[in-house]
């Protein structure tokens, strides 16, 4: 963990407090705290911004990787917002925990359901415990689409009919943000997306005409990796029609691609909700 200076002086120097590694005597210098320092510090009453004295503070995160933890065990994020010092931000989670997270990577967290949070951020007595499987993912499912409506419209239904609730961008109020801030402001709310890869454009290398081959809108190709950032790529299916005649949005390994033809419900429906399932998801097998 890294502490500024001004935090223990004037015990910085003392050998009883902790190891350290090269200081920066200068102004807003920072120790590189080697070992543990929980004990010494309560001992001592030092007050360290940032950290509950619930764990030792040996390591730091940034947002995107508490974040990404919190995704992974099926926590989600009711809302995100700067801490009024402006030292960092807050997310508030739908179970009531309360996560700060601070800009030189310390964090705490507070509210209900702390120790199970905390235990998924690795620190406190839970550390390490994952709660993925005995959580139940948010019901909101991220769908990206490109002009094929009819695609579109199916898999709408499908999601519908499994009692979850699907993300359409043209079916949400702008509220003046643009394409890239509804994305961001949607995507920490969703616990899987689905990306409809259908033939909606024609494209060629350059000079080898011969080779024309259907693909995906760009902007579906944008989206989907997107989509792989946030959410990483177990929890992103790609439908992919006419497989035969389609490019691939990207030839990345380990992506999961379902083929389909016409029908999405019978020739995809099955294989789509066992990587849902995979992940938390519960559907009824009678509506597949």
């Amino acid at each position: 963990m890294i502490l500024p200076l001004e935090v223990l002086s004037p015990g910085a120097a003392d050998p009883g407090l902790t190891r350290v590694g090269d200081a920066v005597a200068s102004g807003g210098g920072f120790l590189n705290c080697v070992q543990p320092l929980g004990p010494v510090c309560r001992e001592r009453g030092l007050n360290i911004p940032g950290w509950s004295g619930a764990w030792e503070p040996d390591d730091v995160m940034t947002l995107d990787e508490i974040k990404a933890c919190l995704l992974k065990a099926g926590l989600l994020i009711k809302s995100e917002a700067r801490l009024g010092n402006g030292t960092g931000a807050q997310l508030r989670l739908q179970d009531g925990a309360i996560v700060n997270c601070f800009d030189n990577g310390n964090y705490n967290v507070q509210g209900k359901q702390a120790a199970v949070v905390e235990g998924v951020l690795g620190v406190g007595a839970n550390a390490g415990v994952s709660v993925g499987a005995g959580v139940v993912p948010s019901s909101k499912v991220f769908v990206v689409y490109g002009h094929d409506t009819d695609a579109r419209h199916q898999l709408e239904a499908t999601l519908r009919r499994w009692g979850l609730d699907p993300v359409i961008l043209d079916q949400l109020p702008s509220e003046g943000a643009t394409l890239i801030e509804k994305l961001e402001s949607y995507y920490p709310n969703v616990g899987f997306g689905v990306v409809l890869a259908t033939p909606d454009d024609v494209a060629y290398p350059n000079g080898k005409e011969d080779q024309r081959a259907f693909r995906a809108r760009q902007n579906v190709v944008l989206e989907l990796g997107m989509l792989l950032a946030h959410l990483g790529r177990r929890r992103v299916a790609i439908l992919l029609r006419d497989q035969d005649k389609m490019e691939r949005p990207s030839d990345i390994q380990g992506l999961i691609y379902i083929p389909f033809k016409t029908d999405i419900a019978k020739e995809a429906g099955l294989l789509l909700a066992k990587e849902m399932v995979a992940q938390g998801y519960r559907i009824d097998v009678a509506k597949i």
